[in-house]
Formats: C-alpha cells, sequence, structure tokens
C-alpha cells in the first residue's frame, strides 16, 4: 500500500478487511484467525465535547466512541471520516470487547471470514433507541444508550466493557446497595 494523502487516524490488524457487511452497510471482517484477547482495532480521532459532536455528527454522521460523561474519539474533518472508521458493526452476540476505551479485542476466537461486531452497550451511555438489524439469536431488536444498565448484558461482556462504563457500572451497583 501506496503512501496515505490523510493517514489513518484509528489503527486496524492486517487480519481485517472491510467488506460489504450483512448486516449495515460496510463491515469489519478477519481476513485471518484471532485469538482471544487478541488486539483487532483502535480507535483514533481528536477529543472532542458533547456540544462538538452534535456539529460533528451533522456533518460526517455517527463516527464517535464514547469515553467520558462529556468526551468521545471522533473525527472532525469529512477528509478525517474514512481515516477514523473501524467499521465494526453492531451486534447483540458481539465477538469484540473493549480494552480501555479505544481498544478493541477478541472476547473469544475469532475464525477467518466472520464479521467483526461490538455490542454498541459495552461503549455508549446516551439517550438514543434504534432497531436492531444484527439479526443474531440474541438480538434485542430495539437499541437503547443505556443498554450497559441491564444486568444479563452486565454478565454476558463482563471485562470487555469501556473504562468508562466500567466505572459507571461500578459506581451503579454501589449505590444500589446503599439504596
Amino acid at each position: 500500500m501506496g503512501e496515505e494523502l490523510y493517514p489513518r487516524l484509528s489503527w486496524l490488524s492486517p487480519k481485517t478487511e472491510v467488506r460489504e457487511s450483512p448486516i449495515h452497510g460496510r463491515g469489519l471482517f478477519a481476513a485471518g484467525d484471532f485469538t482471544k484477547e487478541e488486539i483487532v482495532a483502535v480507535k483514533g480521532g481528536r477529543i472532542i465535547t458533547r456540544e462538538q459532536l452534535h456539529d460533528v455528527n451533522q456533518r460526517l454522521g455517527p463516527v464517535e466512541i464514547q469515553i467520558a460523561d462529556d468526551l468521545f474519539i471522533a473525527p472532525v474533518a469529512a477528509e478525517e471520516r474514512e481515516a477514523s472508521m473501524l467499521y465494526s458493526n453492531h451486534s447483540c452476540n458481539a465477538n469484540l470487547g473493549i480494552r480501555g476505551n479505544i481498544i478493541f479485542v477478541a472476547m473469544r476466537d475469532i475464525a477467518a471470514g466472520e464479521e467483526l461486531t461490538h455490542d454498541w452497550c459495552v461503549t455508549d451511555d446516551d439517550s438514543y433507541s434504534v432497531q436492531c438489524r444484527c439479526g443474531s439469536a440474541f438480538c434485542r431488536g430495539t437499541l437503547t444508550g443505556k443498554d450497559w444498565q441491564r444486568p444479563e448484558l452486565q454478565e454476558r461482556y463482563a471485562g470487555y466493557f469501556s473504562w468508562y462504563l466500567t466505572n459507571k457500572i461500578a459506581n451503579h451497583v454501589a449505590t444500589a446497595r446503599w439504596e
């Protein structure tokens, strides 16, 4: 691959490829096998506030990863969009989880050819509600930005929530215990 005009802001393992997805648009696929805990992708971009995110989403669509209550990582210009995209579609039966806030790892061994997906509940704390199109046996039908609060998802994805949400879950559990 020659030198790119705009270098990648996000990193994708050389064992991945972007192609058409049965879930939605383009997706990220395993071009080689991944072992459990292997790093698959790292989200890059610029640190922006929730207020700035509204403008970015109006111009570029949903392109962010939340890292704190009011902070996100996202491209801010059209020429940065492609360089920051991971193309990891949502699935209610995801095979990728998060380490820290921006490192996507395999939650299990993944075979070449599988679509690489993450469940938005491991990264999002927001006020949206959208219909899911993942088609998995675990499909919730409707996704919300508060799904991280669901006990069954906390159990399923234990150890694979973003640092930001791991702390919110711990605080949520501690608060519930004292009420």
